[in-house]
């Protein structure tokens, strides 16, 4: 099992409001992603032809996240299929669910700028995330 993705929260994380603005969001869900993804396939993976590009997001804001909170991102797999997979997302501070979201992410080689099917390494370490 991978601990959470631990979120430092930036000054500039914070709206007028005095709450994380809803588009830094996107951006704790990627921190969660590398996070993940170094933990599941290593640092030495070779993103270049057998990477991975953002297809959706969605986001369910729960309650808010202030300057002083010390959220935590979880992930979990929802859907594999052949080239794409979901990816299901649970914001926490203090236990507490405060924002759930989705994105699906699309199995690409940048070397030759096309989709591929997901690696069958990747594949399997992304079950096993749900185990």
């Amino acid at each position: 099992m991978i601990s959470p993705a631990q979120i430092q929260i930036r000054f500039a994380d914070i709206d007028v409001m005095g709450h994380v603005n809803n588009a830094v969001y996107l951006s704790y869900f990627e921190m969660a992603r590398v996070h993940y993804f170094k933990q599941i396939l290593g640092e030495e993976w070779d993103w270049n032809s057998d990477g991975i590009l953002l297809a959706r997001n969605e986001i369910d804001y729960l309650s808010p996240i202030l300057l002083h909170d010390s959220p935590e991102v979880s992930i979990s797999v929802e859907h594999i299929g052949s080239k794409s997979f979901t990816l299901n997302y649970l914001i926490t501070v203090k236990e507490r669910v405060v924002t759930k979201g989705k994105s699906v992410m699309v199995s690409f080689n940048n070397v030759n700028n096309c989709t591929q099917l997901i690696p069958e390494k990747m594949k399997m370490r992304l079950m096993a995330l749900n185990s």
